[in-house]
């Protein structure tokens, strides 16, 4: 009996990524598609993304985006190649197709915890995509948990040492968004 070739699979490309309906990023070659969000995490993501986006209106620079928007960033070594937060802010330039993904990363990245981001595995899963944003470039992570009301944030100058927010804090994107400040009481209301 003669054995079957090996048949190598194709590996997905940025406009696979661009043709799928829903939330997904392109990591390793594969599209990983994510479950929607529930009823809680969306309500803070939203929450977030109205006050980047009115002080990036107040400003008149930059660009706040809502969940789902697309980066795509060089390949990483992890194999990454596009992002998809809860919400952003991007000082980049728009593409010339604008119903195309951004191409490159956001400088301020939030990411809401749904109910499948506790645990260990989460834990490790949430550092190494914290690694990947910094790699790219991403200058203010926030990590926002809901269930507990804090947001830790993370900068590239201390990636594994967050300062963490909580109810009655206000906190902050520097060096991003200068002089934003956001209260937490109001973004867990």
């Amino acid at each position: 009996m003669s054995a079957s070739p090996a048949i190598s699979p194709t590996r997905a490309t940025v406009n696979d990524l661009q043709s799928i309906p829903g939330k997904a990023e392109l990591i390793g070659g594969r599209i990983v598609e994510f479950m929607p969000s529930g009823h809680r995490p969306n309500v803070v993501a939203g929450r977030i993304y109205r006050k980047i986006a009115e002080h990036a209106d107040e400003r008149g620079e930059g660009v706040a985006y809502t969940d789902n928007m697309g980066f795509v960033v060089p390949l990483l070594r992890s194999g990454r190649q596009s992002f998809s937060p809860d919400a952003s802010f991007y000082l980049g330039t728009i593409p010339p197709d604008s119903m195309r993904f951004v191409t490159g990363p956001p400088d301020f990245d939030v990411e809401v915890r749904s109910e499948n981001d506790y645990g260990d595995a989460a834990e490790s899963a949430l550092a190494a995509k914290r690694d990947d944003y910094f790699a790219a470039g991403t200058k203010v992570v926030w990590d926002v948990d809901p269930i507990a009301g804090l947001v830790r944030v993370y900068r590239p100058s201390a990636p594994g040492v967050p300062v963490t927010f909580g109810r009655g804090d206000w906190a902050d994107a520097e060096p991003v968004l200068s002089g934003w400040r956001v209260a937490l009481d109001w973004i867990f209301a």
